[in-house]
């Protein structure tokens, strides 16, 4: 039990690195090619690659159970949006050098969704978490107030979207992966018009004739989908609540980033909020080792 639950610790450590790390790196290196065609390639290779991936471990069957529900496809529809709307957004920020934005989304979601737990799923709430979720509102308000200019919008766009997006999928409880297949399918069609637009315009980088940009922009799906298997797996070896603590690995890293290597602007309000957040974040992550 014990080497399971490292393993998962191991394995959900190797996500969020990915994800804070190895991602943002790709991505970055790639954005010359402009933010709107790599959200499309970032659509259509991460099909692509969920295609193989369920082929590889024979879950076909798990795809056609989850698509005879009605309910299920409806609520993989929204989510579908959702999950376009949080990559857009991210792929914006990072080719937009505000990484150190998007890392704010990814360090206020997880307490965004206690706070959407407790709405919607009315899920109990301790003083460490009201706490905290107070402090994240005030961070919010306080770059409203302070700095309407310099105010996150992107990375509450991130933390807006990736928490809803968890409440549709907690909704319907489907198989991660299949069920970001069938999201992947619903944006595909608009994914595949918009690459078409792009191509007969001549503003594509994605070309036959030259073969290395293609495989490196075709890593776009691989480098969606591997942090993500590698994450889900590791919380089904040891949980939502050490994992949830691990996760922090990742807005961590892109923060740093943002800042040490990129150079980002980085305010005297935004450090303020940031100091809210990462109050925020200690006292809850205190509160998921003391319920662990």
């Amino acid at each position: 039990m014990n080497k399971e639950f490292n393993k998962g610790l191991l394995l959900a450590g190797s996500g969020s690195f990915w994800w804070g790390f190895i991602g943002v790196i790709y991505f970055k290196s790639i954005t010359y090619i402009g933010h709107i065609e790599l959200v499309v390639h970032r659509c259509l290779w991460s099909t692509f690659t969920l295609i193989i991936t369920t082929f590889f471990f024979s879950k076909w069957h798990i795809f056609f159970k989850i698509i005879k529900n009605k309910k299920n496809l409806i609520y993989l529809f929204f989510s579908g949006s959702l999950i376009f709307i949080n990559w857009a957004a991210w792929i914006y920020a990072i080719a937009t050098n505000r990484i150190i934005d998007a890392s704010f989304g990814y360090f206020i979601m997880p307490i965004l969704s206690v706070m959407l737990g407790y709405i919607f799923f009315k899920e109990v709430l301790n003083k460490k978490r009201i706490f905290s979720i107070i402090l994240v509102i005030l961070s919010i308000l306080y770059l409203i107030i302070m700095s309407y200019n310099s105010l996150p919008w992107l990375g509450l766009v991130v933390a807006f979207s990736w928490g809803f997006y968890n409440l549709f999928r907690k909704k319907i409880n489907v198989d991660t992966d299949v069920g970001l297949l069938i999201e992947s399918l619903f944006i595909l069609p608009f994914a595949v018009a918009a690459f078409y637009l792009i191509s007969i315009n001549g503003f594509n980088d994605f070309k036959i004739e030259d073969p290395p940009m293609m495989l490196f922009i075709f890593l776009a799906g691989p480098m969606t989908v591997i942090p993500l298997f590698l994450y889900v797996r590791g919380v089904e070896l040891c949980g939502l609540g050490p994992t949830g603590m691990i996760f922090y690995i990742t807005p961590t890293l892109q923060f740093l980033l943002g800042f040490f290597y990129y150079d980002e602007v980085f305010s005297f309000n935004k450090l303020v909020s940031f100091i809210f957040i990462w109050i925020a974040v200690i006292v809850y992550l205190k509160d998921l080792h003391e319920n662990n």
